[in-house]
């Protein structure tokens, strides 16, 4: 396998694991002396959807991240690789650690909008959510 092969490789792997992340997480609530405990897994249903609908999820949003730091670290990449007499090879190389970086930090913040939508959403309705 030559380097680009494994770059295109670890670039698939993040997004897909970034994909998976906003999947499976689900805050944890507190039913203690709650009068909506009854509405809890309604509650929950229904946050999760608006919270995936609000994040504008974490699939996309790492991969707009992952286009747009590519295209900057292909630029910056190339100008590098002119110094050094291959702007070929800079540019690869840029577009590859750029697009790993963008796509991680947009997903990083997806996940986290939805997290915080998916908390709001569940207070708003009167639970007492922990995480």
């Amino acid at each position: 396998m030559n380097k680009t092969t494994i770059g295109i490789m670890l670039i698939t792997s993040l997004l897909v694991s970034a994909c998976a992340s906003q999947t499976r997480w689900t805050p944890t609530v507190d039913t203690y002396n709650n009068p909506n405990a009854y509405r809890l897994n309604q509650d929950l249903y229904e946050c999760d959807q608006i919270a995936r609908r609000s994040s504008g999820g974490t699939a996309k949003e790492t991969a707009v991240g992952a286009g747009v730091g590519a295209a900057v670290g292909a630029a910056g990449g190339a100008i590098v690789g002119a110094f050094t007499g291959d702007p070929g090879k800079g540019a690869a190389i840029g577009a590859a650690a750029g697009g790993v970086g963008g796509g991680a930090k947009q997903g990083f913040e997806a996940e986290e909008a939805f997290k915080m939508a998916y908390r709001t959403c569940l207070r708003n309705r009167g639970h007492n959510v922990v995480n």
